[in-house]
């Protein structure tokens, strides 16, 4: 009966473009064949869109991630996929989540869920087949609407409204929401700058600044993640204007010492910004030729291979007497470096600076699709052609003849080689 009624209150019929997004996406992913399978396993089963991807339909913007929810519980959705032959893998088996994957498109699917203990990181949950439960511990308004396959919503505390009005409403009491995970405040900047009307309400700003701290308590790979949703978002250069967000942000990120560069970006770095990838954007927000990227690296658990990108950076800034940008010099870095390595020096040095400087732009356009040069001789040649054995001699000479072709632009003569092999 309660089922009945939530259907009845809550349930809207929604026409027109919104019917349209939802249909595309029926036949761009073949999802219909898990809402199939999970509808007829009971006369009680139901499954919904629901969060980002619903969200993201009604703003008509575009579907990366979808996420679905049902009342079934976990083990069920498994048994129904066995049966169904559809690939899954248990993403989160305790919080009652399974990836399911049709036509390489991956879906999350969450059993409803309710909250029986939390602290401010993790939630111990118990599964239920109450709908309007499962919303009640959501997050914002906005994040618990619910859609069928059809595009009919359920939308328990209004978020669809919320989300017309510009207003990011925390569900029920806000500090509850946040003191249950800290970093619902980093969400709560991202949807404020991609969604909000309105000004910030003050209690909140109250409520968020009272609880700052809880962020110690947050791990850095989820706190990065978070951060980095941010600025895939359409609005990340809002941060800039938004005072409280800028401060905030500024706050549990102490690590970003040139973020004051968002607020004076110049005309190719605002058409651009978007273009770069996330380490890059953490380059340009840490490096500032001290140990602070050092200290970022350690901190938040950054792979071997961006921190080689990011260390690059810091250790070039560091050397005051590499400042000098000619083509021969750039190819030097391409050769040792890489290509990745050599864009992100100049894409750093053109977003970190007032005026555009043309000559660098261009570089970008000349390098975008030249090869690192290949060493024309090799251990094997030295060993056969002038019988220099294996051994520390060998590398020593092959290190010499290859400085000595880098400093001739990538070319070296025979009689240049046998001169060095001779010395």
């Amino acid at each position: 009966m309660i089922e009945i009624l939530n259907k009845i209150f809550f349930r809207s019929n929604n026409f027109g473009n919104l019917n349209v997004e939802f249909q595309e996406l029926r036949k761009k992913t073949g999802i219909e064949l898990l809402f199939q399978s999970i509808e007829e396993y009971s006369d009680e089963s139901e499954i919904r869109y629901v969060g980002g991807c619903v969200r993201k339909i009604l703003k008509n913007e575009k579907v990366n991630d979808i996420d679905l929810a049902t009342n079934l519980t976990p083990n069920q959705v498994i048994e129904i996929c066995k049966k169904k032959n559809i690939k899954f893998y248990e993403t989160g088996l305790k919080h009652g989540t399974i990836t399911a994957i049709i036509n390489d498109y991956k879906f999350e699917i969450t059993s409803l869920r309710k909250d029986l203990k939390t602290d401010g990181r993790h939630a111990d949950v118990a599964f239920t087949n109450d709908w309007k439960e499962d919303a009640s511990r959501r997050d914002f308004s906005i994040n618990s609407i619910y859609s069928d396959l059809q595009g009919n919503i359920f939308d328990p505390f209004n978020g669809k409204k919320d989300l017309e009005n510009g207003e990011i409403n925390f569900i029920g009491d806000a500090e509850k929401r946040i003191k249950e995970d800290y970093l619902r405040i980093l969400r709560y900047i991202r949807f404020f700058l991609n969604y909000s009307q309105r000004d910030h309400d003050r209690d909140v700003v109250k409520v968020i600044k009272k609880n700052i701290e809880g962020f110690s308590r947050i791990s850095s790979e989820r706190l990065l993640d978070e951060f980095k949703k941010l600025f895939h978002s359409n609005e990340f250069l809002s941060l800039a204007d938004d005072e409280f967000s800028y401060e905030i942000i500024s706050l549990i990120f102490p690590q970003f010492k040139n973020i004051h560069l968002l607020k004076n970006l110049n005309k190719f770095a605002k058409e651009n910004i978007k273009k770069m990838d996330f380490i890059f954007l953490i380059s340009l927000m840490i490096v500032d030729g001290s140990d602070n990227a050092d200290y970022f690296i350690y901190k938040f658990n950054i792979s071997k291979k961006d921190q080689k990108r990011i260390l690059f950076l810091n250790n070039y800034l560091k050397n005051k007497n590499n400042k000098n940008f000619n083509i021969k010099n750039l190819w030097k870095i391409l050769y040792f470096n890489g290509k990745e390595s050599l864009l992100d020096l100049i894409n750093f040095h053109i977003f970190i600076s007032k005026k555009v400087d043309k000559k660098l732009v261009n570089f970008i356009d000349f390098f975008k699709d030249k090869k690192a040069p290949l060493m024309p001789l090799r251990a094997i040649t030295l060993m056969t052609k002038y019988n220099i054995p294996e051994g520390k001699d060998l590398g020593l000479k092959l290190k010499k003849i290859e400085n000595k072709w880098v400093d001739n632009n990538f070319a070296i003569t025979e009689k240049e080689v046998e001169k060095l092999i001779k010395s």
